[in-house]
């Protein structure tokens, strides 16, 4: 590519990151990519970073489509624009930041931070990195109209974020989300941007905060009992160089476990991820060490945090003596069978409880809460919708925990959004009674799938990066639908949702209803027999997402590995059938 093939409403935008109010790096690098890199200057300029399911996310680097001091300075005013105009007769508007272990999270932190100040918001930055979840709780305890934590979550170490939150302690969600982007787009230039100003506004917080948060973290324990009893429950953690370093290890204390050993490799927070191709614990290859170290000293449960601390991975031993890795959706369901099994025995249920999941999670959970009584929500993707609705029936009804099959969990309703430092903490928990119980987490999970049914699902992520990727991924799914498949591996399609048009369509009958959830480019296709195919692009990366799931019955535990198979072999199956693998 030549810089004359280069559209020229593009070279309109970089040109303009030429101007004196850039600074010298920025103009200096805008300059080399017209020269000798249009390529790249395409990628960097041919649109503006938005907000979808995780909020601002996006390569670092200059550009309109990078995360740099002037996207995230721009955010952040458009933002505090938003802040003063919603909240116009609040004598004090307050916001409270908190920010990861990877490059430049702090400096971004400390821009956004510079920024609200000097557009006179009272500013709570923390001293140093943090979770997310108590970015969330910090949100709510210190009565924040809004947040900020600066984060890609499992990304690469290329990638950084920004993520909003609302005073409820939840991501943004409509209308706001949509407010803060019309008011980012009303910035005609860095001159709109207020950089610097009122540092008074400025109060930072700390060992204060982590202290509220891990004491109100404790009152969600169910079973103090059986932690005493299972106190020396042999637990092996890692953080993945990331915010849970310290703070799972305390919450674990203060639950009451005793034993816990740390990958001391990963213990350090580093935003290179030396130790990891990427530092996501859904993928085996990034808790290598922890399944070294589990062996190594026997352990009953392997967590591991992703950088930001919201989302969580586990190892158990399967029945043959071997560490085995939980997907997202057997986590969920041992953690909500527990929670609910336990609220029961306790005498907690009232018949006013439910839980909450996305879309693409699995029935189970459903399946679960319904044959105790307890109510069960879908939510589009995005943790945000689960907050959202906690909001929403606050009050009126309890949340008793959710989750999503991505690995991320919540328990009660003090925090609003994925919390992995109390996901380890009751998976923990929930480990001790059942080894209370005389039994694995694994035979856990096999006798709810002999009680409720066995659920097998898989994950296939297509990436396809930069423009052209965004364009073939956009052409993939007008693809499905427009000419939607009537069957997937011979096997015919009942029932399609469409989540961007809000309606589902019945092809059995012939009739179609209405859904009553956001618009979201999701297509969902419902098969005979009760499998579920699921597609969408991701919000948060290059990537097209496809979820299969399939059900089946355990008529004995004896039959687990046969059924298993079985199940498994069907699934690759509708996955060929569809030419993803």
């Amino acid at each position: 590519m030549t810089i004359k093939e280069v559209d020229p409403k593009i070279i309109g935008k970089a040109k303009v990151w030429l101007e004196e109010n850039y600074d010298a790096d920025t103009r200096k690098a805008v300059k080399e990519m017209m020269d000798n890199d249009p390529a790249e200057l395409v990628e960097c300029f041919y649109r503006d970073l938005e907000f979808g399911t995780g909020g601002l996310r996006g390569i670092m680097g200059v550009g309109t489509n990078r995360m740099n001091k002037y996207t995230v300075g721009a955010a952040t005013q458009g933002l505090a624009n938003y802040l003063k105009k919603a909240l116009m007769n609040e004598s004090e508007i307050r916001a409270a930041i908190a920010y990861d272990s990877r490059n430049n999270s702090g400096l971004f932190a400390g821009i956004s931070a510079e920024v609200l100040a000097a557009n006179g918001i009272k500013v709570f930055l923390f001293d140093s990195l943090r979770p997310t979840p108590e970015l969330s709780f910090a949100v709510r305890y210190l009565k924040c109209h809004t947040g900020i934590v600066v984060t890609a979550s499992h990304n690469p170490k290329e990638y950084n974020g920004y993520k909003v939150y609302w005073s409820d302690g939840g991501q943004l969600v409509p209308p706001h989300d949509k407010n803060v982007i019309a008011e980012v787009q009303k910035i005609e230039s860095v001159g709109d941007i207020k950089f610097s100003g009122h540092p008074e506004n400025i109060v930072n917080i700390g060992e204060d905060i982590d202290k509220e948060y891990i004491s109100t973290l404790v009152s969600l324990s169910i079973s103090p009992d059986v932690i005493k009893r299972q106190s020396d429950m042999k637990i092996v953690y890692t953080p993945i160089h990331g915010t849970g370093y310290k703070l799972v290890p305390e919450a674990l204390k203060a639950f009451g476990f005793t034993n816990i050993q740390t990958v001391k490799e990963q213990l350090t927070p580093d935003g290179n991820f030396p130790t990891v191709v990427s530092p996501n614990p859904e993928e085996k290859a990034a808790l290598e060490l922890a399944l070294k170290l589990a062996k190594k000293v026997n352990a009953d449960l392997i967590l591991a945090t992703d950088p930001d601390g919201d989302r969580v991975g586990v190892g158990v031993k399967d029945n043959n003596d071997n560490y085995i890795l939980l997907n997202g959706n057997q986590s969920a369901s041992l953690l909500i069978y527990y929670l609910i099994r336990q609220w029961k025995i306790k005498g907690k249920l009232t018949g006013k409880e439910f839980i909450a999941k996305t879309i693409v999670t699995s029935e189970l959970l459903k399946d679960i809460a319904i044959s105790h009584g307890v109510e069960s929500y879908d939510v589009l993707t995005g943790f945000k919708y689960i907050a959202e609705i906690i909001r929403k029936f606050e009050g009126q009804k309890k949340f008793i925990g959710g989750g999503e099959e991505s690995y991320g969990y919540l328990v009660g309703d003090f925090v609003r959004d994925k919390d992995a430092v109390a996901a380890c903490a009751l998976l923990a928990e929930t480990a001790a009674w059942a080894r209370n119980m005389g039994m694995s987490m694994y035979e856990m999970l096999i006798n709810i799938y002999q009680e409720y049914g066995f659920y097998l699902e898989d994950l296939i992520s297509i990436t396809k990066k930069g423009k052209s990727g965004a364009e073939e991924i956009q052409a993939m799914m007008d693809g499905y639908r427009n000419s939607p498949p009537r069957e997937i591996n011979s096997i015919p399609v009942e029932v399609i949702k469409d989540y961007k048009l809000q309606k589902e369509f019945n092809l059995i009958t012939g009739d179609e209803k209405p859904i009553d959830l956001p618009k979201s480019d999701v297509l969902q296709f419902f098969l005979k027999g009760g499998s579920k195919i699921t597609v969408r692009p991701s919000g948060t990366e290059p990537k097209i997402k496809f979820y299969f799931g399939v059900k089946g019955q355990l008529p004995d535990k004896s039959q687990f590995d046969k059924v298993n198979a079985g199940m498994r072999a069907q699934l690759e199956e509708m996955i060929a059938a569809m030419k993803l693998r």
